[in-house]
């Protein structure tokens, strides 16, 4: 793994890959007497800086959780809002590619967005794939347990096909039918906001990840922040079932 280092502190180990429950916008909108879209687009600015700082300091792997399969039950003005800023920060990101020179990634069932929210994203994925670097991974109409239905789904139907047998499945190839195929497992699982509970994301992923809790609401949530939370992980033994 990759090591970083600030100025005053000895070197520390770098999880290969992060992932963010992005909570607390509409409390933090609450708590200033602001409408929840406010908080939405104070915490879409929280994620850029968070995107950036986490490039600079060498992460390979930054996970989101944008918008879930149950956030549609939020009123109408609140997703059409969220839709808004989603649609403006691809916008955004896709005329500043060649700059920040991200990669962009995208967990879930696209087709239930508007087709230019979803050409966007497609454009996103496909002018930054040789991109070196962080990999963003935006989990957008993302839910774990629809996650893992579909690619139980999918295996079933390479056995009604007979194309597999199924005792000849694997967790690899389990892993391989996921959105997340090919991106490592997170190391390091981030939930701001005071919430102690995981809302449905990367449940099969999220099997040895360290977990770390925070009071700070997403919009506040900065660089030092994400450094606190990589300080824990180090602090933390990871012995995934075994002894050391």
């Amino acid at each position: 793994m990759p090591l970083f280092q600030k100025k005053t502190e000895a070197p520390r180990e770098l999880p290969t890959h992060i992932a963010i429950i992005m909570d607390g916008n509409g409390r933090w909108a609450k708590k200033r007497g602001l409408p929840r879209t406010a908080g939405h687009k104070v915490g879409a600015e929280a994620f850029r800086t968070i995107a950036n700082y986490a490039k600079s300091i060498g992460l390979r792997y930054l996970t989101v959780y944008a918008f879930s399969t149950e956030n549609w039950k939020r009123s109408e003005d609140e997703v059409s809002a969220i839709m808004e800023l989603l649609e403006k920060y691809l916008r955004e990101a896709i005329r500043d590619m060649d700059k920040n020179r991200v990669r962009f990634c995208f967990f879930g069932d696209l087709s239930r967005l508007s087709p230019a929210l979803q050409k966007e994203a497609a454009e996103a994925v496909e002018r930054s794939a040789g991109y070196e670097g962080v990999q963003v991974n935006f989990c957008l109409n993302y839910g774990a347990r629809d996650e893992i239905l579909r690619a139980a789904r999918a295996f079933a139907a390479k056995c009604a096909a007979g194309e597999a047998k199924p005792e000849d499945l694997t967790e690899a190839e389990f892993s391989g039918l996921l959105w997340s195929a090919g991106v490592p497992d997170p190391d390091l699982i981030i939930r701001p906001s005071g919430e102690l509970r995981i809302s449905n994301f990367l449940l099969w992923q999220s099997a040895y990840a360290e977990y770390y809790f925070t009071d700070t609401l997403w919009p506040d949530f900065g660089p030092k922040d994400l450094d606190a939370a990589i300080d824990a992980y180090n602090h933390r033994s990871r012995r995934f079932g075994g002894v050391k």
